[in-house]
């Protein structure tokens, strides 16, 4: 793994939890984890507000711009599936010659 891979994941996991706690400490319609906070949680996170609401949006975007980093440079990484390769048959093969057919079900008895 590269330095810019592992920098990218570093800078991800951080931008994740801190988009969790922002988020929660955003007032919402019943008040939110920012009032449990108290008084300083109220005045700091308040509805009038404007610069939760920007910081959010800016660790929103390190978020994604981050994901979209780690994808770029693992996509040319990845081989085969997840089960491996003899896990799922071909859709298009032909059935095995030496395979026997599955059994046929039983017939109703004649009296019913």
């Amino acid at each position: 793994m590269s330095l810019l891979t592992v920098l990218c994941y570093i800078l991800f996991v951080i931008a994740a939890i801190v988009l969790i706690v922002v988020v929660l400490l955003q007032e919402g319609r019943g008040g939110g984890f920012g009032e449990a906070l108290g008084s300083h949680g109220r005045e700091t996170f308040g509805v009038g507000s404007k610069g939760i609401n920007t910081f959010t949006a800016w660790t929103a975007g390190v978020f994604l711009a981050s994901a979209l980093c780690i994808h770029v440079l693992n996509r040319g990484k990845v081989e085969g599936n997840i089960l491996g390769d003899d896990a799922a048959p071909s859709l298009n093969a032909a059935p095995d010659a030496g395979a026997t057919p599955p059994a046929a079900p039983p017939a109703a008895p004649a009296g019913q």
